[in-house]
């Protein structure tokens, strides 16, 4: 996918939870933990929720993938109800048993979507309108939206940069950045072709949150 090309693929993007694949006990030849497709799940209707997080607390969201984890720090200052919607998933155990449903080499990588289509979400959307100096940068994480929606609309599905600069306009919430396991968010980043399929499955076995 071209850079440029980004928010017209990203109409596609929404959102959310699935059931999971199985690991099996020997590792794939990329490092991964080998595992089978978990099913999609169909549309979801959550209610939106009333989470707020405190803007005196750090909050860290961790994801065990069968590639290894890695951890996101939230930035609930630029994107309050976009990061407290996250964390809202997280602790609702949305994000778990879902896949990286698009990986695009020397871009990004894509998830949140339960159906693993790029299409699907939580049945609720925020927005947090990003500043026009919004950057999106190597371990950034913003939220996917389609095209037509405003600049800022998340449902679910998120992405992480692997490039220095994505070179995106701030059309795209930014939820926060990766502060440990970027290498793990980089090698996923490798597993995608140039029709910004995965080549094998990439499986967020569990997500978690905490603050201090």
């Amino acid at each position: 996918m071209r850079r440029s090309g980004f928010a017209a693929l990203a109409g596609a993007l929404l959102l959310l939870v699935a059931c999971g694949g199985n690991a099996v006990a020997a590792s794939h030849a990329s490092g991964c933990t080998k595992i089978s497709k978990p099913p999609k799940l169909g549309a979801h209707n959550m209610a939106k929720p009333k989470l707020t997080l405190s803007a005196k607390k750090t909050y860290d969201v961790t994801m065990q993938t069968n590639c290894g984890s890695f951890t996101i720090q939230l930035d609930q200052k630029q994107s309050p109800k976009t990061a407290a919607s996250f964390v809202y998933l997280v602790q609702k155990g949305f994000f778990d048993k879902t896949i990286f449903h698009r990986i695009v080499p020397g871009f990004v990588i894509q998830g949140g979507d339960p159906t693993g289509t790029g299409t699907g979400g939580p049945g609720y959307l925020t927005v947090d309108t990003p500043p026009k100096s919004a950057k999106y940068t190597h371990g950034v994480v913003a939220m996917a939206k389609t095209q037509t929606q405003p600049a800022g609309t998340s449902g679910s599905q998120f992405f992480i940069v692997t490039v220095p600069d994505a070179g995106l306009t701030p059309d795209y919430a930014i939820i926060g950045k990766v502060v440990k396991g970027l290498d793990v968010v980089d090698h996923i980043g490798q597993l995608g072709n140039a029709q910004q399929q995965p080549t094998q499955i990439v499986e967020i076995l569990k997500a978690t949150v905490s603050a201090k």
